[in-house]
């Protein structure tokens, strides 16, 4: 056996014991920082190391340290698990050690990547001929879309950034509910449009049409509309809402702008028919952004830039060089930011042909579930409120006061049976649960909701 052979079988070894450890261990990692630095040891040797044994001392010594991410239990954040078919194929994935850039170079990954583009579009409802780019996640989805409707709105205008860029040119116009996503402000940070325009939301985080009207009717400077960006959200990370997409759609072509859709993990929706009437009116929109690494469960990273027209995404993403070999249909890196990337259209694809379209209907049916489970559950515990309407795979509770729901959430982490992380939410301090691993069990929610109550009762009375 070689020591390629041989580091591959240790890790192989180490990753088996670590998935069987899920169903008991732990949730939250049991070392600090600091102790997993002296374990692993902060000197560089001077010698080179047997790489098995590399393999060995790295899995030994970040064991304790680990979160139980893919654990069932874990509703800290969205962050999904790892489907079995797509975990096994991102350790092809690293094994291939493919740079999918071009059609040319890597015809494997291109064909994969079309193929499961298609796939997506069908399973989201959105215009068949969209493209799609796979990107690192939701924050680079979000920027690559913007990025083409920003170009987009501009070249209306007659001004061409890619040749004079962004000082001179008209301001662009960026509107958003004020319940976005932090990751839309970092995106429009990365593209020199400054903080949006807010405007009003409802209880739930909902974007609220007539107010988003009266904002497009009263342009910030200058005679008319003038380039505008509108973004939307499907899917609010605390309450789980979704904008009503159908006005705001509406109300947002009236004035000539391009939208877009943040839907890093609400997008889904749109897979399953019983959930499908969420994003009514979604696929009116210019660009659409999600995480695969969310409610699709693949592993990370994979996020999802979804543009209506290809030649929008291609003039605001395509690189060209003599060195390059560019086909006339298009490649890989006409969609994405990055040349240099990981195949992550072959995890994607993999996690899809697995389940099929039945399956990820049923995937998304049951995150949604069990979130109605831990509401049933959380509301029939003394003292506590379920503070959201329950609509997809987010639930938000209170404890009382903001210091006791501290303490429920502290109580939580130490015993260590779940990860549920607190927020704050509408001036208040919340508890909020996320459900996004596919494995999650019925099971799972049951002794979940048990430490709940446990944490409330140690907690004292509301």
């Amino acid at each position: 056996m070689d020591e390629r052979e041989e580091a591959l079988r240790r890790a192989h070894g180490h990753a088996v014991r670590w998935l069987a450890s899920l169903s008991d261990r732990p949730v939250p990692a049991r070392a600090p920082v600091d102790e997993i630095v002296r374990a692993l040891g902060a000197e560089l040797p001077d010698a080179p190391s047997v790489p098995a044994d590399v393999v060995d001392l790295l899995a030994t010594a970040c064991e304790p340290g680990l979160t139980a991410f893919p654990s069932g239990r874990f509703y800290g954040f969205v962050v999904g698990g790892t489907e079995p078919a797509a975990l096994a194929v991102d350790w092809l994935v690293s094994a291939w050690d493919q740079n999918c850039v071009m059609r040319a170079v890597s015809p494997a990954y291109t064909a994969t990547e079309e193929i499961a583009g298609a796939w997506l579009l069908d399973l989201l409802g959105l215009p068949s001929g969209s493209a799609v780019g796979f990107t690192t996640g939701a924050t680079m989805a979000n920027f690559t879309c913007l990025a083409a409707g920003r170009d987009a709105v501009l070249r209306r205008t007659g001004w061409n950034i890619a040749h004079d860029g962004l000082a001179g040119g008209p301001p662009v116009r960026v509107i958003a509910g004020r319940d976005r996503h932090m990751a839309i402000d970092m995106a429009l940070r990365y593209l020199g449009l400054g903080r949006p325009e807010l405007v009003n939301t409802d209880a739930q985080g909902r974007i609220d049409p007539e107010a988003l009207r009266r904002t497009l009717a009263a342009p910030a400077s200058g005679p008319g509309p003038g380039p505008t960006i509108v973004i939307l959200q499907a899917g609010d990370i605390h309450s789980g809402a979704f904008d009503p997409f159908a006005e705001t759609v509406r109300a947002a072509r009236e004035a000539d702008a391009w939208v877009h859709v943040d839907g890093a993990f609400g997008l889904w929706a749109a897979a399953s028919p019983r959930h499908a009437h969420l994003t009514e009116g979604c696929a009116l929109a210019d660009s659409w952004a999600t995480d695969a690494h969310k409610t699709l469960n693949v592993p990370y990273d994979c996020g999802l830039a979804i543009v209506r027209d290809p030649s929008a995404l291609r003039s605001a993403m395509g690189q060209q060089g003599d060195y390059l070999i560019q086909h006339e249909h298009g490649d890989p890196m006409d969609k994405v930011p990055e040349l240099s990337r990981r195949g992550r259209a072959f995890t994607v694809w993999a996690a899809l042909r697995s389940l099929g379209r039945s399956g990820v209907a049923d995937l998304v049916d049951r995150l949604c579930r069990h979130a109605g489970a831990f509401a049933t559950g959380i509301s029939a515990i003394p003292g506590a409120t379920v503070l959201n309407d329950v609509v997809f795979t987010q639930v938000c509770a209170g404890f009382g006061d903001d210091a006791r729901t501290d303490r429920v959430l502290a109580r939580l982490l130490d015993e260590g049976t779940a990860w549920i992380s607190g927020s704050t939410w509408h001036g208040r301090r919340i508890m909020r649960i996320s459900v996004s691993n596919w494995s999650t069990s019925d099971e799972d929610v049951a002794r979940t909701l048990d430490a709940i109550r446990r944490a409330s009762h140690a907690s004292g009375p509301a």
